[in-house]
């Protein structure tokens, strides 16, 4: 698969890095890198599809949509952080934190995994979240120091 891959996209010196084997969500979620910095093409920016723009969208259907984004992502790792956050958080959050969550939840699910739990060398954090107070708290909330076992979090919370 990777060879036809890497054939598909025309790609030399590059290795394809993504989450095991196996996963569900593989595909969507594949990084492209290149062995060679002069040859570096992050396939990723030129392919990625930009988000709906939503006009209008009041702040409980906004809510109401960003609960089932964040527990519907498709890698579990990212589904149970982002609903359990979301099912603390959400509800107490103002507009504009609200904005900046749907525009976090717009971001490949493994950088949202790493960046939540500080794995900066395996996806590095780019400048845009490096001083989100959203990210900030997705980090401690990360870091489970009650030491919860992680659950998708019941409907009942999130209200």
């Amino acid at each position: 698969m990777f060879s036809t891959l890497t054939k598909t996209l025309m790609l030399k010196h590059c290795r394809v890095i993504g989450p095991r084997k196996g996963s569900t969500a593989w595909l969507r979620s594949f990084r492209l890198y290149s062995s060679n910095k002069a040859d570096h093409d992050d396939v990723m920016t030129r392919i990625k599809i930009a988000p709906i723009k939503r006009n209008n969208e009041s702040l409980d259907k906004k809510r109401a949509r960003l609960i089932y984004q964040s527990r519907k992502r498709g890698i579990l790792e990212t589904d149970l952080l982002l609903s359990g956050f979301a099912a603390k958080y959400l509800k107490k959050m103002n507009e504009e934190e609200l904005e900046e969550y749907d525009s976090l939840l717009n971001e490949l699910d493994w950088d949202i995994y790493y960046w939540a739990t500080k794995n900066y060398k395996t996806s590095p954090l780019p400048k845009k979240w490096a001083n989100s107070k959203l990210l900030n708290q997705l980090q401690k909330f990360s870091e489970n120091k009650e030491k919860e076992i992680l659950s998708m979090p019941d409907l009942s919370k999130y209200q």
